[in-house]
C-alpha cells in the first residue's frame, strides 16, 4: 500500500489542521504524520487512528536543525509521497523531501488570500520563496478555482495546480437535540433565545468585529462566538463597549463544532478573505441557514446548490438587518443542501489517493533552497502554527 507522510506546521485546531484530520479518517493509504512546532491539540485524535504523528521540535521560523531532522525521518520511513501542509511545512517539507530522495511531493495550498498567506503579508520575498520551492514539488493542490486563480498569478505554471476542494463529513454534522440543550445551558442561554453563531480563529481577517457591531441592530438575538486566537482580547473589549453587551458570548475554542452548531438558529461569516469557507459549508450540513460575505465554496458551484445561504456585505448594517428578519421568522433546520454533497469527504480523499498513484512528472535538480530558507522572509513575525480556513 502507498506510504504518505503528511507534513504539517502545526496541529491546533485550524480549517487546515482539521481538513488533514479529516482526511486521515478516509485516505486509502498507510499515513503518517510529521509536525514542525511542538504538538497540538489534534495530536491525540491522529493517534487514536492509529497514524504516528513525529513531532520535529522545531524552535522558531529559521531553526534550520528542522530540516536534516525531516530529511532522516523521510529516509527511514522509505515513504512513496510526502505531502505538505500550511507555509512553513511547505517550504521545509518540500526540500526535505528532494534531499531525502522522494520523487512524488504534492503540497496543498490551505490559505492563500488576498495579499495574505495564513496572516503573513505576501511580500515579493515570501512570493519569492514559495515559488522557489513550489518548484521542488511535483503538484500543488488548490482547495478551490479561487485559490488556484491566485497561485497562477503567483506564477506557478497551470499545469502544476490541480484544484481538490476540502472535504466536509456531513453524518458528523447532523442535528443533535441533546447537545444543543447542553451547550446552550453551559453558556446560559434559554430554550427560546435566538442564536446567531460563527465559528473559526478569532483572526482580523474573520471580521468577527461587524457581527458584533450587527448586534447593536437588533434586540431578537444573541451571538455566540465560537473559537479562539490573537484577536479575541480585542473583540471581548469590543463587545464589553457594545449596547448588545449581555447577548454576546464567547465560547472559547472547542473540539466539538458539531455541537457547537447544533445550539445555533443561523451561521454567519462576515470574513472576506476566505479560500474555501469550511465553516459555512459545515454549518450548511448542519442544518443552518447561513449568512455570509465570502465563501468560494459556493461561489464555485451553479446557483442553487445552497438555497438557505445568502450573500451580505461585509458590514454591520447588512448583517444586523439580515439577522433581524430571520429573527422574526425564526426558520427551521433545512436538510443539508446539495452544495454538502458536491464536497463530501469520501470524494476528496478518493481524488488525493489518485493523486497519489499518479506517475510523477520529470524534475530539475534540487535549486540551492537551503540559504533562502534560512533567511528573514522564511521568518516573517506573522506567520502562525494554525490557522482557519
Amino acid at each position: 500500500m502507498t506510504r504518505v507522510l503528511h507534513i504539517i506546521t502545526g496541529l491546533d485546531r485550524g480549517g487546515a489542521e482539521q481538513q488533514l484530520l479529516l482526511l486521515l479518517r478516509h485516505l486509502p493509504v498507510t499515513s503518517e504524520v510529521a509536525v514542525l512546532t511542538g504538538d497540538g491539540a489534534l495530536s491525540p485524535q491522529i493517534e487514536a487512528l492509529g497514524v504516528p504523528v513525529h513531532r520535529i521540535g522545531m524552535r522558531g521560523n529559521t531553526d534550520l536543525a528542522a530540516l536534516p531532522a525531516l530529511v532522516r525521518l523521510i529516509r527511514r520511513g522509505r515513504y512513496d509521497v510526502v505531502h505538505t501542509h500550511l507555509y512553513r511545512a511547505c517550504v521545509y517539507g518540500r526540500l526535505a523531501a528532494r534531499l531525502a530522495g522522494v520523487r512524488h511531493i504534492v503540497a496543498t495550498e490551505h490559505s492563500l488570500g488576498t495579499g495574505h498567506i495564513e496572516g503573513r503579508a505576501t511580500t515579493r520575498g515570501v512570493r519569492r520563496l514559495y515559488r522557489a520551492t513550489e518548484r521542488l514539488g511535483t503538484v500543488t493542490v488548490a482547495v478551490s478555482p479561487t485559490v488556484a486563480e491566485r497561485l497562477a498569478a503567483w506564477g506557478v505554471p497551470r499545469a502544476r495546480i490541480v484544484t481538490i476542494p476540502n472535504g466536509v463529513d456531513a453524518a458528523a454534522f447532523a442535528y443533535d437535540g441533546e447537545a444543543r440543550a447542553r451547550v446552550r445551558a453551559r453558556f446560559g442561554l434559554g430554550e427560546r433565545d435566538f442564536v446567531v453563531g460563527t465559528v473559526g480563529r478569532l483572526v482580523p481577517t474573520k471580521n468577527v468585529d461587524v457581527l458584533i457591531d450587527a448586534m447593536a441592530a437588533t434586540a431578537a438575538a444573541v451571538l455566540l462566538v465560537v473559537g479562539d486566537g490573537p484577536a479575541a482580547a480585542e473583540l471581548r473589549a469590543r463587545a464589553a463597549r457594545s449596547p448588545a453587551a449581555p447577548r454576546i458570548v464567547f465560547a472559547g475554542e472547542t473540539g466539538h463544532v458539531a455541537d457547537a452548531l447544533a445550539a445555533m438558529d443561523v451561521f454567519a461569516s462576515a470574513s472576506t478573505q476566505e479560500t474555501f469557507g469550511l465553516g459555512v459549508v459545515e454549518a450548511l450540513a448542519a442544518g443552518l441557514p447561513v449568512l455570509y460575505a465570502v465563501c468560494p465554496a459556493l461561489e464555485d458551484l451553479p446557483a442553487g446548490h445552497a438555497p438557505h445561504a445568502e450573500r451580505l456585505r461585509a458590514d454591520a448594517a447588512a448583517f444586523g438587518a439580515a439577522i433581524q428578519r430571520l429573527a422574526m421568522r425564526r426558520p427551521e433546520r433545512f436538510a443539508p443542501p446539495p452544495a454538502v454533497e458536491a464536497y463530501a469527504a469520501g470524494v476528496h480523499a478518493a481524488r488525493l489517493a489518485a493523486l497519489y498513484g499518479a506517475a510523477p512528472a520529470p524534475l530539475p535538480d534540487p535549486a540551492p533552497a537551503p540559504a533562502a530558507v534560512g533567511s528573514r522572509t522564511a521568518g516573517s513575525p506573522h506567520e502562525r502554527d494554525s490557522h482557519a480556513s
